[in-house]
């Protein structure tokens, strides 16, 4: 019994990640900035995200809870192809009012990386990175520059739930691993 897939997209697999969140409308605001789309599709309590560039599918689920670190989840992150597009998002991410870290040729994940951090309002930390070096085993892993170091960008999370932004450089998604 073949049964095909009722939604469509672009490629052959796109990531999904379900996400609990205690503020929808703030959620949405934030994801909106982050992805540069609106959502397509929202419901009471439930927002859905299909993003072509990256391929993901996100959804929002609001729940009464704890929802951000230090449960299960380390972070997320959109990987890019250019450090003029970790800049460009970290400016739109800042002029909607959201805190962001920039860490420019940091060894992180054993290769040299640029990229900015920022948290949504459930204090889920996101990196949107470029790999400028992926030399492997000759960078080690900085102890502040890197996924693991993330109590700067989920302290103090409830300012990050602030103004929309139009648009996204995104290029495409990947999550760095320690």
């Amino acid at each position: 019994m073949n049964q095909e897939s009722a939604v469509s997209f672009e490629t052959n697999t796109r990531a999904h990640i379900g996400l609990a969140v205690q503020n929808l409308e703030a959620s949405i605001r934030f994801y909106r900035t982050l992805l540069g789309q609106l959502p397509t599709k929202t419901r009471p309590g439930y927002a859905k995200f299909e993003v072509a560039e990256p391929p993901l599918n996100l959804s929002l689920n609001q729940v009464v809870g704890p929802t951000a670190p230090p449960h299960s989840v380390s972070h997320y992150g959109i990987q890019v192809k250019t450090s003029d597009s970790v800049r460009v998002l970290s400016q739109l991410l800042a002029e909607a009012g959201y805190e962001t870290r920039i860490e420019e040729q940091v060894s992180c994940c054993y290769a040299v990386q640029t990229k900015v951090w920022v948290s949504d309002p459930d204090g889920n930390p996101w990196e949107v990175f470029v790999v400028l070096d992926n030399a492997g085993a000759q960078h080690a892993s900085s102890a502040g520059g890197c996924c693991a170091d993330l109590g700067a960008v989920s302290a103090g999370h409830s300012e990050f739930a602030k103004a929309p932004a139009e648009s996204s450089p995104v290029a495409s998604a990947c999550a760095c691993g320690p």
